[in-house]
């Protein structure tokens, strides 16, 4: 004898259209007790200024180059880049089974102010604001460039996410191909507007919203929300609700509202546990490879990896790596607790 499907009691699979891919989610597991490791968080930084700090203004960088003085958005090449923009000659071997090509780009460092002891949440919208013109400048000037066909714009907040220092910064990673991840959201965006017409979001976010049980966070011209198909505990999507191409389609007036969404979602984040919330996220948009992309419509992703607690993280290992990702508590429990979560920040309560 079966039971009746209750997604907030029953294990169940969620589809991800955007890459073509299943979630398996255990709501049932919530419940289990927890043995697991436990993360020490960092304590707050207090200084806004560190004179160890290579991305402090006037500090030295490891290669010896010395930041200038300046106050809020400072963007360099990063010295120690993973890519490099430098051409080289390659003759393909037509090797089917040992497939090689060089890759050319550009790696950016971004600071987003020159005060060490802030981040994103503890900014004011103005500042993010400059933040955001700063992400749209280099968005366009690196596409430009004739070798660049993407460009790769995120954050990695907190040691726990590989973040080894706590001044406010991004990166920014642009190169000669389009990355897997992005090639396969492509692929998918690409089919479903050849075949509606209309791009995959446009048409989500009008749904999410008139169930409303996702919705985190709206105002005139984006949302935050927990997607349906969520993998980490805290998962969440800013998207704007208009079909934007990319940063290139924002008005200073849609710049100033991605602002003010980016500082609510992270205050919201960081009130959950009362700390610093470390998290990986990034905007994925057009690729800059000078063709027609009427499928991609503007959205940044968030990834934090905290569970239960400020001490507990999700790993992605075992199952995850050999079979899908996997999740327990339901992505409505999630958006439920982020919906509550305050847009005051609690160092400010």
């Amino acid at each position: 004898m079966s039971n009746s499907f209750n997604s907030k009691n029953h294990p169940h699979r969620r589809y991800n259209p955007l890459l073509d891919e299943w979630v398996l989610v255990s709501p049932q597991r919530a419940n289990r007790p927890w043995q697991g490791q436990q993360e020490e968080p960092l304590p707050s930084v207090q200084n806004q200024y560190d004179a160890e700090c290579y991305l402090c203004p006037g500090n030295s960088r490891a290669n010896g180059v010395q930041n200038p003085r300046y106050e809020g958005v400072y963007v360099f090449d990063n010295d120690f880049g993973a890519l490099l923009s430098v051409g080289v000659t390659f003759d393909e071997t037509g090797d089917e089974l040992f497939k090689i090509k060089p890759e050319r780009g550009i790696n950016r460092v971004i600071c987003f102010s020159q005060d060490h002891s802030l981040t994103l949440p503890e900014m004011s919208v103005k500042a993010i604001t400059k933040v955001v013109s700063v992400w749209k400048e280099e968005y366009q000037n690196l596409g430009k460039l004739d070798y660049i066909n993407h460009v790769q714009i995120f954050e990695n907040k907190g040691a726990i996410m590989g973040c080894s220092n706590p001044h406010p910064h991004g990166q920014i990673w642009a190169q000669s191909s389009i990355p897997s991840q992005v090639a396969r959201t492509q692929q998918n965006l690409k089919s479903y507007y050849d075949k509606n017409g209309t791009t995959f979001l446009s048409d989500y976010v009008q749904r999410e919203i008139e169930i409303n049980e996702r919705i985190i966070l709206e105002n005139k011209a984006f949302v935050a929300l927990v997607p349906f198909w969520a993998t980490w505990p805290f998962e969440t999507m800013i998207i704007s609700k208009n079909p934007l191409n990319s940063l290139s389609d924002f008005s200073y007036e849609d710049q100033a509202l991605f602002a003010q969404m980016l500082k609510d979602l992270t205050t919201k984040y960081d009130n959950i546990f009362s700390i610093s919330f470390p998290y990986s996220a990034g905007i994925h948009q057009a690729p800059t490879d000078l063709e027609s992309h009427e499928e991609w419509h503007f959205h940044m992703h968030f990834y934090p990896p905290l569970l239960r607690s400020a001490s507990v993280k999700k790993f992605m290992v075992g199952y995850e790596m050999l079979a899908e990702a996997q999740r327990d508590i339901t992505p409505e429990q999630s958006a439920e607790i982020l919906k509550k979560s305050s847009t005051i920040h609690y160092k400010n309560k």
